[in-house]
């Protein structure tokens, strides 16, 4: 194969990528965030603040990862990735920073919509 086609066979990675990238990592860190300081320490603070993330990871990995395990169709992911960044947003907004769960809450939707587009249209 010549270098020619592997190159077009690489996804191109473009702004919207990389924003969404970012706001994955946010949002498991916000998960983590939330539940070590919405729930009283040691427990389940720790089991929490632990488990939500993981288990965001876990759903994110098997369905909407581009290696995902289970592909599923546009719909699916979308509906997985709402859960999770959704999930993020009202963990700030219970932990009393409506700024930051409206704001991430707002450019999350925003870059699915693109995202969605781009899928949707090919």
């Amino acid at each position: 194969m010549s270098d020619a086609q592997q190159h077009e066979q690489q996804p191109k990675i473009g702004p919207n990528d990389i924003l969404r990238f970012l706001l994955e990592l946010f949002a498991f860190v916000s998960l983590g965030i939330w539940g070590f300081l919405a729930f009283p320490l040691p427990w389940p603070g720790v089991l929490v603040g632990i488990g939500a993330p993981l288990l965001a990871i876990l759903a994110w990995a098997l369905f909407v990862s581009p290696k995902a395990v289970f592909r599923v169709d546009a719909f699916g992911k979308a509906i997985v990735e709402i859960a999770v960044f959704s999930a993020a947003a009202i963990g700030w907004w219970t932990l009393g920073q409506p700024v930051v769960a409206i704001v991430f809450a707002v450019v999350a939707a925003v870059s699915g919509i693109i995202n969605g587009r781009k899928e949707l249209a090919g």
